[in-house]
């Protein structure tokens, strides 16, 4: 039976990864249980298991501008120690990464093999432990790009919108920066429907398909929870001044699950309407 490490595993991708391997074998490790800087614990960690699954990540965007240091020692260093064990330990390992890799100046979906050019702090370390995980790990690892996640198991961008619908009578949101938003379930599913295709190594993009603004994404939200969409106005990014640059366009390509020989992960329309149906938005 395959042996399956989840890293990052009380994070929102991490606990919807434990729900899409149940039934199998599976050790899931939080960040308090697994410091993924320290070799020799990755090392112990990682030994005798078939497939390794990172999504430890240090994911405050705007922090990592002042704090580089932690930045890179969990996104680059991080995926260096993995990749390390999982070789010698003659394992897969799946890096989850991001869009920030990119700059956002592009005006069509960006293809898997597309170069990279990080804005700020947090892509770079992630770009910095793709490379890491390529140089380690050439022939048994996925680079798994995935953007604008929400989910049931944490705070996220779509929980904030419905919270703030009960406060507010309005919500302001950008209509200038352009991704995909994508389910930690749907990205959960489609990790495991990777690794069961024994799929060739290499970069594929984990979003749900199609693409919207912040603003069209939470108009979308508040039709799917039975709100009034109208509540929802329309701003731009100069309303919003953060520590860290987001990229204008985000919106990544799909070919490679075609090369694969396994189906692109569904509309975000589709998967919204079903992560509200199994109450992923509902507030405590």
């Amino acid at each position: 039976m395959t042996r399956y490490l989840v890293t990052g595993a009380a994070g929102m991708l991490g606990q919807d990864l434990q729900l899409a391997l149940a039934g199998r074998d599976v050790t899931a490790l939080s960040r308090a249980d697994l410091d993924v800087t320290d070799q020799s614990a990755v090392s112990a960690a990682v030994a005798g298991h078939d497939v390794v699954i990172n999504a430890a990540a240090y994911t405050k965007v705007d922090d990592a501008e002042s704090h580089e240091e932690a930045a890179t020692a969990v996104n680059a260093r991080g995926a260096e120690t993995l990749a390390t064990a999982a070789a010698a330990s003659g394992a897969r390992l799946v890096q989850v990464s991001t869009d920030y890799v990119f700059d956002g100046t592009g005006t069509a979906p960006y293809a898997e093999d597309g170069p990279t050019r990080p804005l700020g702090v947090y892509g770079r370390t992630k770009a910095a432990g793709e490379d890491a995980v390529r140089a380690i790990l050439p022939d048994a690892s996925y680079i798994v790009r995935t953007a604008w996640l929400y989910g049931a198991h944490g705070p996220n961008f779509a929980k904030t919108m419905v919270r703030l619908a009960g406060s507010h009578d309005t919500v302001s949101v950008v209509t200038d920066q352009v991704g995909q938003p994508t389910w930690t379930g749907d990205l959960a599913r489609q990790v495991v429907a990777l690794l069961d295709a024994d799929a060739p190594a290499g970069t594929y993009h984990g979003t749900n398909a199609g693409q919207a603004s912040w603003f069209d994404f939470t108009r979308a939200i508040f039709s799917a929870v039975g709100l009034d969409p109208e509540r929802v106005l329309p701003t731009d990014s100069s309303a919003f001044v953060r520590p860290a640059p987001r990229p204008a366009y985000s919106v990544l390509g799909h070919d490679g699950w075609a090369a694969a020989g396994i189906p692109p992960m569904r509309d975000w329309r589709q998967a919204l309407d079903a992560a509200v149906a199994a109450g992923v938005l509902d507030q405590p």
